[in-house]
């Protein structure tokens, strides 16, 4: 059996990202309804709205589910006693060391998988006794690692330095692109930018139809001295161009993304003033669907590309 499907409880080895601003209980339960893993994004949630997507994704699913929980939030101790309080069964972290709270949660019988964007990381959340890890290409949306390493290169680097059932994050998504991921090394996906189009997400409207008509090179990635994220070249993305390129220091830039940023324009669909994040593959969506198509179309492409693969003339 597929390790990942196994470890989380769950039919096909596809996670849905814990995205800010887009990551909420009805998103996360239609994904874990429809066959794969839902996770709430603890990053744009205070603990009280994070405990009451935990209630309804509960009410409206019966399936298993998790959060993502970047690891510079500032009310870890209450998030985690919530999810402690709640029995949510699975924790992905990211953007800090696992050291800091996987036992923690493995000892109330939570199972934890953690964000990487390099193998010197992924050995130290074997070492640390993570579950599972996600290793994210430099095409991803959102935070994004320094290294700039594109999943291609990513993933056979991280299955060759971890034993751990390994997930794809980054440029994926398509069914192909899971295939590709999985001959690499991969036993499973994670996928943001797709789920973040969709019906179901709690991202603003105006939100997705921008991403669906973005083309190639309409992200780019920026903040590097900060936390890297890749945004949509908009207004605050040309004032953050301009402001690394005259050198001003994580102080003058952290002033520039202090005002709500990325609420402003995922959630409230200031697309001009607003912090939008989306990853390179979003050249390819171009449609609003419900989860469910997603899905369905995800699944439905995997099997055709295989099936191509292994009847292409080509092969040799």
């Amino acid at each position: 059996m597929n390790r990942i499907c196994e470890l989380f409880k769950i039919q096909y080895p596809i996670i849905q990202g814990g995205m800010v601003w887009c990551s909420g209980w009805r998103l996360a339960s239609a994904v874990s309804n429809a066959g794969g893993l839902g996770l709430l994004g603890v990053g744009s949630m205070h603990p009280e709205t994070l405990e009451e997507h935990i209630i309804k994704t509960k009410a409206a699913t019966d399936k298993p589910f998790g959060v993502n929980i970047p690891l510079f939030y500032p009310e870890q101790e209450r998030i985690m006693g919530i999810i402690v309080k709640h029995e949510v069964p699975v924790v992905f972290t990211s953007a800090g060391s696992p050291r800091k709270w996987t036992g923690w949660l493995k000892e109330r019988g939570i199972t934890v998988a953690h964000v990487v964007s390099s193998s010197f990381f992924a050995k130290k959340c074997e070492d640390a006794g993570v579950d599972a890890i996600v290793a994210e290409g430099f095409e991803a949306g959102g935070h994004n690692g320094r290294e700039e390493t594109t999943t291609l290169t990513l993933i056979p680097t991280v299955r060759k330095a971890t034993s751990l059932p390994l997930m794809a994050a980054g440029g994926i998504g398509s069914g192909e692109a899971m295939l590709a991921a999985m001959v690499l090394g991969a036993e499973g996906v994670q996928i943001g930018s797709a789920f973040a189009v969709t019906e179901e997400s709690s991202a603003h409207p105006d939100f997705k139809k921008l991403v669906t008509s973005l083309g190639e090179g309409g992200t780019k990635l920026a903040l590097k001295q900060l936390a890297p994220v890749r945004l949509i070249k908009n207004s605050f993305f040309e004032q953050v161009d301009a402001a690394e390129k005259a050198g001003k220091s994580p102080e003058e830039l952290n002033e520039l993304l202090g005002h709500r940023r990325a609420k402003k324009g995922m959630f409230e669909g200031d697309l001009e003033e607003g912090e939008l994040e989306i990853g390179q593959v979003s050249a390819q969506l171009n449609e609003i669907l419900p989860v469910s198509v997603v899905m369905e179309n995800l699944l439905k492409d995997y099997k055709t590309a295989k099936q191509q693969i292994e009847s292409s003339k080509y092969m040799f």
